[in-house]
């Protein structure tokens, strides 16, 4: 069982590391920074890994890789060029969901609101302050 506190001291040198070599970058792929970044993404599934195997916890955190060419193939692409998410494409969203989803519940929760707006108005009623 490895040291949850052993691992950690590795993960933050490696995040040091990597921000002194994102620092010192020399280019779109400078080898000092993918390396760095490699380290750092081990240095965080070992202390990940030893969070679990000592107290049964993990960090929200996921280290996500790039996918391959090969895995991309047949699978829909909802990026730009840059390869950032720009949502739903029109054919994918249907409005119809987003109707039914709003109207569930919400009758009788309108008419509640109602009665309670008419009560406020009422003279006769002894809640109001004095």
């Amino acid at each position: 069982m490895a040291d949850p506190r052993a691992a950690l001291a590795v993960l933050v040198n490696a995040f040091e590391r990597h921000l002194e070599a994102c620092s010192q970058r020399r280019g779109e792929d400078d080898p000092s920074v993918l390396a760095a970044y490699d380290d750092l993404a081990d240095a965080f599934e070992a202390y990940d890994d030893a969070l679990l195997d000592a107290f049964g916890e993990m960090t929200p955190f996921d280290v996500v890789s790039e996918p391959d060419e090969d895995d991309d193939a047949g699978l829909e692409d909802d990026g730009d060029a840059d390869g950032r998410y720009l949502g739903l494409d029109d054919e994918e969203f249907d409005e119809d969901d987003l109707d039914e989803s709003d109207d569930e519940g919400d009758d009788e929760a309108d008419e509640d609101d109602l009665d309670d707006d008419a009560d406020d108005d009422d003279p006769d009623d002894d809640r109001s302050p004095r």
